[in-house]
């Protein structure tokens, strides 16, 4: 108890830390459109879902997520009609980071597709996460 007196802050610091991975994992697990680069493997091994990548064409050209279909977010509405033959199958948004795809599901789901799904991270995390890119053209 002696140790926790002279080093208040030290645990104040801990304290706060615990608090905010907690909160953090909290709300992760809140939102089930959210996914992990493994999650999303899984995801697409086994229920064969199609991964939408809205980036730019320069982005896209500098590597992208194997067999992932090109479709930038500024298109993405005129060319959601192109998506129509995978409705009934789960479809993946990702981008750089995460937030244009999360602007890309919304606009798919007003478009009425429900089997939408956002990478958390987007490529960055991917590549992070030591998953391949390719730099194929498609």
């Amino acid at each position: 108890m002696e140790f926790l007196q002279q080093n208040w802050y030290w645990a104040a610091l801990a304290a706060a830390s615990g608090a905010w991975l907690l909160f953090d994992l909290a709300r992760s697990q809140g939102d089930k459109s959210q996914l992990s680069p493994v999650e999303a493997t899984l995801l697409i091994n086994r229920e064969d879902a199609q991964l939408i990548d809205v980036r730019d064409q320069g982005e896209f050209a500098g590597g992208h997520i194997p067999n992932a279909r090109h479709i930038p977010l500024a298109e993405l509405e005129r060319r959601s009609s192109e998506l129509e033959k995978f409705k009934d199958r789960p479809i993946i948004l990702c981008c750089a980071t995460g937030n244009r795809s999360a602007a890309a599901l919304a606009t798919l789901k007003k478009a009425g597709f429900e089997k939408l799904f956002n990478l958390r991270g987007g490529v960055a995390e991917w590549e992070k996460a030591g998953q391949p890119l390719s730099r194929k053209r498609k």
